[in-house]
């Protein structure tokens, strides 16, 4: 079975190319994420009948044999990809134009910065000629436009403009475009705006005017990207950062946009975890204090980028290990004399799993205590990290595997330990459950 499918959040670019891609992939099975932005979300309910669509929970993982994916370009960006990203005989074709390398590990790729995906694709199919309806030309179109402004940002490519030309010879109907590319603008997104306005700070980072703005979000508010626009162009700030909490604090959304190519607003969404365009991006964190956030997004403009500290400035060494051999009893004794809930397991130099406090609920008979660690210790999926990673990537993976340690790993070998401490130390602040 082949799959095409895109980034959570679909926006009408990611669109647009899934649809593409089932023109040069005939056989591939479009599957979009659930989360989609309202305008495609509007624009799929009235075309439905011309773009069969399924979701993840309509496919078969184990049939998948290739994925494709389109403007995106890492597992994180995915919408309940998990099971598919740890296959080996997974294939991946990737079409995407954002900068930066991800972690899919494509066979093929077609990976340039452009203004729009779409574009990318728009250049294979006048390869191909396929005899294209208005309604695609149109959707393709709109994808082009959403991510380069009408061809305006920045971003935007000589190539983006002949695309453009190219659709609009097809066809492309520039009154049901604009219909759909209307940004939602309603009661909520005027609430938003005025309490950003009533409680903004202003600051000078590294010569740049920047408007920052937190804000708790009480249910559901679509397009926050459309109220951080105007929240900047309203203070006529160089950028404008949105930091918005939900009301359990467990979530948070971070929107930028900014005015000048100098200030790349998808380099610091990156560096958060998420991704954009020079002149827009946002990313989503959890379990995160906002003020911190805040100070984070003003060292990444300052140049002060995480990724200076690295987990090796960090990490604690030599690290308390224990063989496969060494008995449970044995182990219980170490835990209550080094005051620790888990040790590596390490034979011959090389990790080979972990065992913690948490194994001996595995013991059922008190003779089992003479049992080997190798008897009870984990070994699948063992969580590492190397240590010229961030301690913001640390403190994520801790987050996503609920664990509290993280062995550094350096060519099959542990050189060193950090902990939850000393990773959320850093930027964040957990809260409790």
């Amino acid at each position: 079975m082949q799959i095409i499918t895109t980034h959570k959040s679909t926006d009408f670019d990611a669109l647009a190319s899934v649809i593409a891609g089932t023109i040069l992939y005939p056989d591939a099975v479009p599957v979009l994420p659930s989360n989609l932005n309202p305008n495609v979300k509007s624009f799929l309910s009235l075309h439905k009948d011309l773009f069969e669509m399924r979701s993840y929970k309509e496919i078969e993982p184990d049939k998948v044999r290739q994925m494709i994916v389109v403007d995106a370009n890492s597992w994180g960006r995915l919408d309940k990809m998990d099971k598919l990203k740890s296959r080996d005989n997974l294939e991946i074709i990737m079409w995407d134009h954002h900068p930066g390398i991800g972690d899919l590990n494509s066979s093929w790729k077609c990976h340039e910065t452009i203004g729009a995906n779409i574009t990318l694709m728009v250049r294979k199919l006048r390869e191909k000629k396929p005899k294209l309806t208005p309604i695609h030309s149109t959707l393709f179109l709109a994808g082009l436009y959403e991510d380069t402004g009408n061809l305006s940002f920045p971003s935007t490519t000589a190539e983006d403009a002949h695309a453009a030309a190219y659709l609009l010879e097809h066809r492309a109907d520039l009154n049901v475009l604009n219909s759909f590319l209307r940004p939602v603008y309603g009661e909520k997104q005027k609430d938003v705006l005025f309490e950003m306005l009533q409680s903004t700070s202003k600051e000078k980072v590294n010569g740049f005017n920047i408007g920052f703005n937190i804000q708790e979000i009480k249910g559901h508010v679509s397009n926050l990207s459309v109220v951080v626009h105007m929240y900047r162009e309203i203070l006529n700030v160089d950028a404008a950062f949105g930091i918005f909490i939900t009301k359990d604090r467990k979530r948070c959304m971070i929107i930028g946009r900014s005015s000048l190519d100098e200030l790349n607003i998808g380099s610091i969404m990156r560096s958060m975890g998420g991704g954009g365009h020079p002149g827009a991006g946002s990313a989503m964190l959890k379990s995160v204090n906002p003020d911190a956030v805040k100070d984070w997004i003003m060292e990444l403009i300052e140049g002060n980028q995480q990724s200076s500290v690295q987990i090796s400035d960090l990490m604690s060494y030599p690290v308390f290990t224990v063989p496969p051999e060494c008995t449970m009893e044995e182990f219980q004794a170490i835990l209550k004399e080094k005051g620790c809930t888990g040790l590596p397991v390490v034979d011959d130099g090389k990790m080979v799993g972990v065992v913690s406090i948490r194994d001996f609920k595995k013991i059922k008979k008190k003779s089992q205590m003479n049992s080997p660690v190798k008897a009870f210790m984990s070994t699948n999926n063992i969580v590492t990290i190397e240590p010229g990673k961030s301690p913001m990537e640390a403190a994520r993976i801790m987050v996503k595997h609920d664990i509290g340690r993280l062995p550094v790993v350096e060519d099959g070998k542990i050189i060193g330990i950090i902990t939850r401490t000393d990773a959320m130390r850093y930027f964040y602040d957990l809260l409790p459950e």
